[in-house]
């Protein structure tokens, strides 16, 4: 049984709140136009040359029929086939010149306005893609600049050279016949009411619809994404029905629009049927009378068609600016972001980092008045090692996203090398960061372009020495593209350990500062993690070096560990004080301690007090050191 898809629509906007969404889009559109105004006014003027051009059609009957024929002058026939040409030519031009250079210039605007909003993305915190979706945040730069192009397109200048040959056409008709021309325009002038009423409904419809596209590639992209996830649960059918919700939501939004064109295009066929009539009506008893002529009826019957088809094309090309008003306005949301750092910001550029790190008082909230960090205070002297440890949810993460740079504290000061973190340059900053996570990223390119990624300009000598350090070479040498083999997405051809492995030696060849581990070496099997320890104790030395760990036995040799609780540091210090405390730390140690592998109170390169025991009697020693300790003695 599936489920039905809900038709729902979102609260209808009132007159006072559409007047303000447009005032506020239209400075974004003569921001687009301004910069584009010569070539706008040339394309205008191409369109006014070709619409006058094609004015000369419907006047040629007049002149033939009630000139020409009766009078039987060839010559004036030769001259009325000469001006025809001439005008079909240059209207060809025209429309071909208009093409070539207003079609080419709206495609431009596209590649520009998604080239602007990639970068304002890119500078966006870190908090505006934890609340929004991958996929939405995609469609926002690719989808909703699409319908823009109209405004310097052929769109905008069509909509205005219509409405223009419109004028001009309705003008020739007053000259023929004023009388049936002031009835025709009364037809016309309701059908304009009309049409603009369609516009003001569909431009909330145009919204939606923008929105619920982002919504169902926002979902696809992840489930895309997560494939292996949705296999392994069995849950195809699940995402099947989601998506399929969301294409049928996206259908009945485009059904509305459906709707209101043919409504339109319904409009249109009543109203020419109106004209149709009208012009019979009258046309037929002036020319009964002798007051119109045949060649005259013929002109104002063409004529009519002339000013009918602009308007027409108006009302197609209305649709496309009220979907490009639409687009502005989702669009006008992303860039009201506030960006990381905002252009001709006063702060600045870091210079080489020594690496000492300080907390000051530091408080931190995602939202006003739950912290997450409470009161935080600590210091990381340069080469050091300091160790988060903890619960899940007790900080540890935001905590190494403030020292990244990736939020701001909410209160305190986070000092790097005495220097607030709030007042530096992050690209300066970032450029000596160094990170190896525990969910690691690759790209969908080859194992070289991934190692290279922190440092594109490395020498090969550079980066074989990198991947041998994080013991790549033990499994890329087996690839036969060796270094050059394609990883695919998210390197998915790797196994986790392998993946791990390139994240070590992307961050060796970076060569940071400042370095952070967030379970580093999670994915590795112990042969693995015990062989790679060279290479970590190699991009550790002289760094000062934050690691998140879960295995205790991993942060024995740290400097200094904070033992992270709801937000506080509950203990710090190093590992052989903190277990002779018996505090938090002591107790999440002993749940995880193994005396057959040896994770002792000591390490196991201390000397046994001076004795000169075998191995194994010093370990056995130390574990006994250690049962003492914990059971109380």
């Amino acid at each position: 049984m599936t489920a039905t898809p809900v038709r729902t629509r979102p609260p209808r906007k009132s007159v006072k709140e559409r007047l303000a969404t447009i005032r506020r889009a239209w400075p974004d559109a003569v921001e687009i136009i301004r910069p584009h105004a010569g070539l706008w006014a040339m394309g205008l003027t191409l369109m006014i040359v070709g619409r006058a051009a094609g004015m000369v059609l419907p006047g040629a009957p007049k002149f033939l029929i009630d000139d020409a024929i009766p009078n039987q002058d060839m010559g004036m026939l030769y001259t009325i086939i000469g001006v025809v040409l001439v005008a079909a030519l240059v209207q060809g031009a025209a429309n071909f010149a208009l093409t070539q250079t207003i079609s080419k210039a709206g495609q431009r605007l596209i590649a520009d306005l998604r080239i602007k909003l990639h970068r304002h993305v890119s500078r966006l915190p870190i908090r505006y893609f934890d609340r929004n979706k991958s996929g939405e945040v995609v469609s926002r730069v690719l989808n909703d600049v699409e319908g823009v192009r109209n405004l310097i397109g052929t769109g905008m200048v069509e909509f205005l050279g219509g409405l223009i040959a419109a004028v001009f056409a309705f003008s020739i008709l007053l000259y023929l016949n004023w009388q049936l021309t002031l009835v025709i325009g009364l037809f016309i002038g309701c059908f304009i009411i009309l049409v603009l009423g369609t516009f003001w409904f569909l431009g909330p419809v145009f919204r939606e619809r923008q929105e619920q596209l982002a919504d169902v590639t926002g979902r696809l992209t992840e489930s895309v994404g997560g494939i292996r996830v949705v296999k392994a649960y069995n849950r195809e059918d699940v995402e099947r029905q989601v998506f399929k919700t969301g294409v049928h939501k996206l259908m009945y939004i485009i059904f509305r629009t459906i709707n209101a064109i043919s409504l339109i295009a319904l409009m249109t066929s009543v109203l020419l049927g109106l004209l149709a009539a009208t012009i019979l009506f009258f046309g037929g008893r002036q020319m009964i009378a002798g007051t119109m002529t045949t060649g005259d009826f013929i002109s104002y019957v063409l004529y009519l068609a002339f000013m009918i088809a602009p308007l027409s094309s108006v009302v197609m090309i209305g649709t496309q600016l009220s979907e490009a008003f639409a687009g502005l306005e989702r669009m006008r949301e992303v860039l009201s972001v506030e960006p990381e750092e905002t252009d001709g910001t006063d702060r600045q550029a870091i210079g080489r980092i020594r690496g000492n790190v300080v907390f000051e008082n530091v408080w931190f909230e995602y939202e006003p008045g739950k912290p997450v960090l409470k009161n935080i205070s600590f210091a990381a002297e340069p080469g050091t090692v300091t160790a988060l440890v903890g619960p899940s949810g007790s900080g540890k993460s935001t905590l190494i996203g403030l020292i990244a740079g990736f939020h701001s504290p909410t209160k305190g000061r986070v000092l790097v090398d005495e220097q607030d973190l709030s007042q530096v340059s992050l690209g300066s900053y970032r450029s000596q960061l160094g990170c190896v996570l525990q969910e690691t990223f690759l790209f969908a390119g080859t194992i070289r372009e991934n190692i290279l990624y922190g440092k594109p300009d490395a020498t090969e000598e550079q980066l074989t020495e990198a991947a041998r350090l994080a013991h790549c070479l033990e499994f890329t040498d087996k690839f036969p593209d060796g270094l050059d083999t394609v990883i695919g997405e998210r390197g998915v051809r790797l196994s986790g350990g392998q993946r791990q492995r390139l994240a070590i030696a992307r961050a060796l060849l970076a060569d940071p500062r400042l370095l952070i581990l967030d379970e580093a070496t999670s994915a590795l099997d112990t042969e693995s993690e015990t062989a790679i320890q060279d290479g970590l104790a190699q991009l550790m030395a002289g760094r000062t070096t934050f690691v998140i760990a879960h295995r205790l036995s991993t942060i024995r040799h740290a400097g200094n560990i904070l033992v992270m609780e709801e937000g506080e540091v509950a203990e710090s210090g190093t590992h052989k004080e903190l277990l002779l405390r018996r505090g938090r730390y002591f107790d999440m140690y002993r749940r995880q301690v193994d005396f057959g592998d040896g994770l002792l109170l000591f390490d196991e390169e201390d000397e046994a007090d001076g004795h000169d025991a075998s191995r194994q009697e010093e370990k056995k020693r130390r574990a006994d050191a250690l049962s003492r300790i914990l059971s109380g003695e």
